[in-house]
């Protein structure tokens, strides 16, 4: 298997000919960026790098959510990068092909009493099929799944309930990414005590976490985590709830586990 240096090298040789320098310098920065990020491991998950005008694109698969979006981050903060076209997937908890993540999802999505008014269709073959159209709707949500990546259209009325229907989608065990694409109508103005509160529902709704013992703090969208759980596991569990949470930038636990 090719490591993330190889693939690296790789694509220094297919770069821009026009500006080959400053391609080179940029691509070099970015590999170093991702180099220095503890979270992401280029050997075990290879990543490869490309330069189109101020547009990188970054390919590869991340071993979480932390790692993928850490690694988004920090590529957007190098020198002559104006953007990012995310290509990153997560390594999924379970194998499983696309047909049985849509019906996990679209499950999930329809048992969940705070979107019982949200209609819900799937598209299964390229056909938009409806799962759920509440005679008192307000909203809708359609779900189709390529490759692992889950992608969430339609329009909600409140921040909540897109966040919630994000979460719920990445919490399948074969899902390589959520692409979140659902909008507010009317739009809703977005701030930190929402993330705070978006993210004590997710760890409230997780059976495998004990919320009652944790603390939310937001700051410029990064999450804060404080308390005690009783293990490394519940730990984990509640800091990728709080990556899950769309809008999230950074989150930085403080729980301890009890010994």
């Amino acid at each position: 298997m090719p490591t993330g240096l190889d693939l690296f090298n790789t694509t220094l040789h297919q770069m821009d000919a026009v500006k080959p320098s400053r391609s080179a310098a940029i691509l070099a920065e970015a590999h170093s960026a991702l180099v220095r990020q503890s979270r992401v491991d280029l050997l075990a998950t290879p990543v490869l790098l490309s330069l189109a005008g101020g547009d990188l694109t970054v390919d590869g698969e991340m071993a979480d959510v932390a790692a993928k979006k850490l690694s988004l981050e920090c590529l957007a903060a190098v020198a002559g990068v104006t953007g990012i076209i995310d290509r990153l997937r997560v390594t999924p908890a379970e194998c499983m092909g696309d047909d049985v993540i849509r019906v996990l999802v679209r499950n999930a999505l329809s048992q969940d009493l705070a979107l019982a008014n949200i209609a819900l269709y799937e598209i299964d073959k390229g056909e938009r099929l409806a799962v759920h159209v509440p005679e008192d709707r307000r909203g809708a949500i359609t779900v189709s799944v390529e490759d692992g990546i889950v992608t969430l259209d339609g329009d909600v009325p409140g921040l909540a309930q897109k966040r919630l229907a994000g979460v719920l989608a990445w919490w399948v065990p074969g899902s390589r990414d959520v692409i979140n694409g659902i909008g507010v109508s009317p739009p809703e103005e977005d701030n930190d005590a929402e993330i705070t509160e978006a993210v004590r529902v997710a760890l409230e709704k997780d059976p495998f976490v004990n919320a009652g013992q944790i603390r939310v703090h937001t700051v410029n969208a990064e999450v804060i985590l404080d308390g005690l759980v009783s293990s490394k596991s519940e730990r984990d569990m509640a800091e990728f709830d709080a990556w899950f949470v769309f809008g999230v930038d950074r989150v930085s636990s403080r729980i301890t586990v009890l010994s």
